[in-house]
């Protein structure tokens, strides 16, 4: 937005690149600002840290990184605002926690921590079940001859997916991953080590994000990403990095599942099951079980599925395993413990005592 725009709107727009307890920084948009058109902000005035008004309290109104936000009461000289208003997310992803985001890139190694087809799959699976577009980059291919490249790479076609082989170290395919994130926000992801903020530094030179080393024992790397952040890439669109995790958790519908697998959309493109809640395991007449590489992946991400959801259940109705007790008395204050088997631990009464001591006399009389 310009300051022309600015004019005729009166607003000042932005976008949420970070959030620290109750503050946001907020990027604005293009040349915005309030003291005139021959007076421009600079690189700092840019960048503002917001708290949030009462309102949006009040109202529930989370601040997400990646939000697009109104910002009132610019104080220009201590880089301070306010957010009046979150306008409406395109997108919104729970886990990390960001809005707006365009597309998922994907980083693993190919070596050094070796790169595991399981883990892979599961990170595949988590980035499809967001509907978002998914690139997939192997960093570290200057370790691995161009013959063992050329194997990754239809095994992984077979997946349906086309990945892109580079090195940050040795400065390989980097501009052509570039390319792919100009104009639009990306997430980052990955399992540690695998040298994602490595490339978010090369990428952008004013990131400057601390780097660890793989560590010898797992051959896995250490985190080194502790908050999100979104970064301003040089020729337009925002990076946001991600703490790193090993697994994802399998957190989706079970009857979804099979749709995040590409090998098995394909097969349910030209034929459908016999029963319309199939779950491709040993259901007759069905159209996707079969000899394709990932299907044991398929059955072991489903019981995940499935004993989560069935956890949810659980969760979902307290009082069948739960009951409601009071932490203090005229405090109103009150938490869920577990509750007893009934009948099983409770104290037997003094009335029942002797009843059962009444019984017991006259049975022998």
């Amino acid at each position: 937005m310009t300051g022309k725009n600015f004019a005729a709107t009166g607003q000042l727009l932005g976008t949420v690149v970070a959030v620290q307890a109750n503050f946001y920084r907020v990027q604005l948009d293009g040349e915005q600002g309030s003291r005139g058109a021959e007076e421009q902000l600079d690189l700092n005035a840019s960048l503002l840290l917001c708290t949030r008004r009462t309102r949006l309290k009040k109202i529930g109104q989370q601040v997400m990184v990646g939000d697009r936000v109104v910002v009132e009461e610019p104080d220009w000289a201590g880089g301070r605002g306010a957010i009046a208003e979150v306008l409406p997310r395109q997108s919104e992803l729970d886990r990390p926690a960001i809005a707006n985001v365009n597309q998922i890139l994907l980083v693993f190694a190919v070596a050094d921590p070796p790169l595991e087809p399981y883990q892979l799959s599961r990170f595949l699976i988590k980035a499809e079940s967001t509907d978002l577009d998914v690139l997939l980059c192997l960093n570290k291919s200057d370790l691995i001859s161009v013959k063992e490249q050329q194997q990754v790479s239809d095994r992984l076609l077979g997946w349906g997916y086309q990945p892109i082989f580079i090195s940050v170290k040795d400065g390989i395919n980097t501009e052509q991953a570039a390319r792919y994130l100009s104009n639009k926000i990306t997430v980052i992801a990955g399992p540690s080590g695998v040298g994602k903020s490595s490339l978010i530094n090369t990428l952008i030179d004013s990131a400057k994000l601390r780097v660890g080393e793989v560590s010898g024992k797992l051959a896995r790397g250490r985190h080194t990403t502790r908050h999100i952040e979104l970064f301003e890439l040089p020729k337009g669109g925002l990076l946001a990095d991600t703490p790193g995790f090993n697994q994802p958790d399998m957190d989706c519908i079970p009857e979804e599942l099979i749709h995040y697998f590409p090998e098995a959309r394909k097969r349910l493109a030209v034929a459908s099951c016999r029963f319309s809640d199939c779950l491709h395991r040993d259901e007759p007449e069905c159209a996707v079980r079969g000899d394709w590489e990932r299907y044991e992946h398929y059955l072991e991400f489903l019981d995940a599925a499935i004993a989560h959801q069935t956890q949810l259940h659980e969760q979902a109705d307290p009082e069948s395993t739960m009951k409601l007790k009071s932490k203090s008395k005229g405090k109103g204050q009150s938490q869920y413990e577990p509750k007893l088997e009934s009948k099983k631990y409770r104290r037997i009464s003094r009335k029942t005592q002797l009843q059962d001591l009444q019984e017991l006399y006259r049975d022998e009389e």
